[in-house]
């Protein structure tokens, strides 16, 4: 019984102290904004509208077929004639293929490009795989 008491008084002594932090933050920004310090009350940052933020890393940044089924092509239908090859197989002029789609794309289609490319069965060469990581983890750190 005195457990759930001081459970009581303890969830209410929480809520009085965020209450207070909230108004508190609230009166800084508008003497702030009265000063002339800031331009408006609440900056709000911009989300990007491609990622749900459901995922801890978001689906068009990950390389794993896994996260989506769907298969989208990349003006690189040609490469469906690769569907089986191995990542060791492929002769330079081939791994220039590569390049040649991976260079022509932005910087956040590689990963779904990937993606695309494994849900076809098609594997990288081997040459190009680093190239194709460097790109995307380059972009996560961004």
């Amino acid at each position: 019984m005195w457990f759930l008491f001081y459970t009581v008084i303890a969830l209410v002594l929480l809520g009085v102290v965020a209450a207070s932090a909230t108004w508190w933050r609230f009166r800084r920004q508008q003497e702030q904004l009265e000063r002339g310090e800031i331009v408006s009350a609440d900056k709000v940052n911009p989300v990007d509208m491609e990622c749900c933020g459901q995922h801890e890393v978001c689906e068009k940044d990950s390389l794993l077929a896994a996260v989506s089924r769907d298969v989208e092509y990349y003006n690189d239908e040609e490469l469906d004639r690769f569907r089986g090859r191995a990542g060791d197989a492929y002769s330079e002029e081939e791994c220039d293929e590569f390049r040649d789609i991976l260079y022509t794309m932005r910087d956040d289609e590689v990963a779904g490009w990937v993606r695309s490319l494994q849900l076809r069965y098609v594997n990288l060469p081997d040459e190009v795989k680093d190239e194709v990581f460097l790109i995307v983890g380059e972009r996560r750190g961004q």
